[in-house]
């Protein structure tokens, strides 16, 4: 009797100890699975207002808003400095966080191949590429210089100094490519937001910049600005009859990548989360007219596919880098 009363005391406790277990909290990963998304998103904008980077982010927010894609808020911080080094060093900061989100620009891949960032391109969760721009070649609207050529030759004789986005960007690399192949010096300047680069040109600072269309068309248009030569394959409408580089003789063959990730080590039910929610906002109108009238190409991979990406581009920078002793 005693015995039997043992055995079904031990039953009984285990049945006890099965119904603590089934009553236990979730784990963080189980509620990710089961919850996610239910809070404020902050969305980390790795350069100042007014740029390429800026404007994307921006752009997505609107329309995950506007479609309800999202069901909490979504807050932006600007967090600018170190080519985009200080923005995303706070998101690789922020491991295993899947309520901190940002966007990718070509600094993604080059700062760390020219500072000493504690993160690369590939320790972050990738979620989508989304889109490449080329860039184009600008001088003021009054500058004596009209074309492609002329800036060349007057290069030749005096090295201008020509500003872009980020330090070791592609900004720096296409002038540096196309320097090395037509033979001329320059000093380049970098800027953290569209808006000082713009006018650093426009109050004689800068003899040239390397910009994205879509962020000085407007000044293209009042004549403010003259473009010169386009770095992609083929010239946007938008553009008229301005040359590519390389109808000009100059091979470039780098664009700049815009992307979206999540921190190091996000849980795969956010980054699943995201990768079928972005492919709901490329669907939109707005998308479309973002990329018609930023003059961009979409250029879309997902997951693993934009992570890839991001280790292939890594390298093809590298190797140019260093081929122009930009890097060691």
């Amino acid at each position: 009797m005693r015995r039997l009363l043992k055995e079904w005391t031990g039953l009984l406790g285990a049945g006890a100890l099965g119904l603590m277990m089934a009553a236990q909290p979730l784990t963080a990963g189980d509620a990710a699975a089961q919850d996610y998304p239910n809070k404020r998103l902050e969305w980390t904008i790795a350069f100042g207002p007014g740029g390429g980077n800026d404007i994307m982010s921006r752009t997505l927010i609107d329309i995950l808003e506007k479609h309800k894609l999202y069901p909490g808020n979504i807050v932006a911080e600007n967090r600018a400095g170190g080519s985009g080094a200080v923005g995303w060093g706070y998101l690789f900061n922020q491991k295993g966080n899947p309520y901190q989100i940002s966007s990718t620009s070509g600094s993604f891949i080059t700062t760390p191949l020219q500072a000493d960032t504690p993160w690369k391109p590939t320790d972050f969760t990738p979620i989508a590429l989304l889109a490449s721009d080329d860039l184009v070649l600008l001088v003021r609207g009054d500058s004596q210089i009209e074309t492609l050529d002329q800036f060349i030759e007057s290069a030749k004789q005096n090295p201008p100094t020509i500003g872009g986005i980020g330090a070791v960007n592609v900004d720096f690399i296409i002038p540096k490519i196309l320097s090395k192949q037509a033979g001329f010096e320059f000093d380049y300047v970098s800027f953290n937001a569209a808006g000082e680069l713009n006018t650093a040109l426009l109050s004689n600072a800068l003899d040239a910049i390397m910009a994205n269309p879509g962020e000085v068309l407007g000044l293209i248009e009042s004549k403010d600005m003259r473009p010169l030569a386009y770095s992609g394959e083929e010239t946007p409408d938008a553009l008229g009859d301005v040359p590519t580089m390389k109808e000009a003789g100059y091979e470039i063959g780098v664009s700049l990548p815009r992307g979206l990730i999540l921190p190091p080590d996000a849980p795969k039910e956010a980054q699943d989360w995201w990768i079928e929610t972005i492919k709901k906002v490329v669907e939109t109108p707005e998308w479309q007219d973002y990329l018609d009238k930023q003059i961009l190409t979409e250029n879309i991979r997902y997951g693993d596919d934009f992570k890839a990406f991001l280790q292939e581009t890594q390298d093809r920078f590298a190797e140019i880098l260093r081929e122009q002793g930009a890097i060691k």
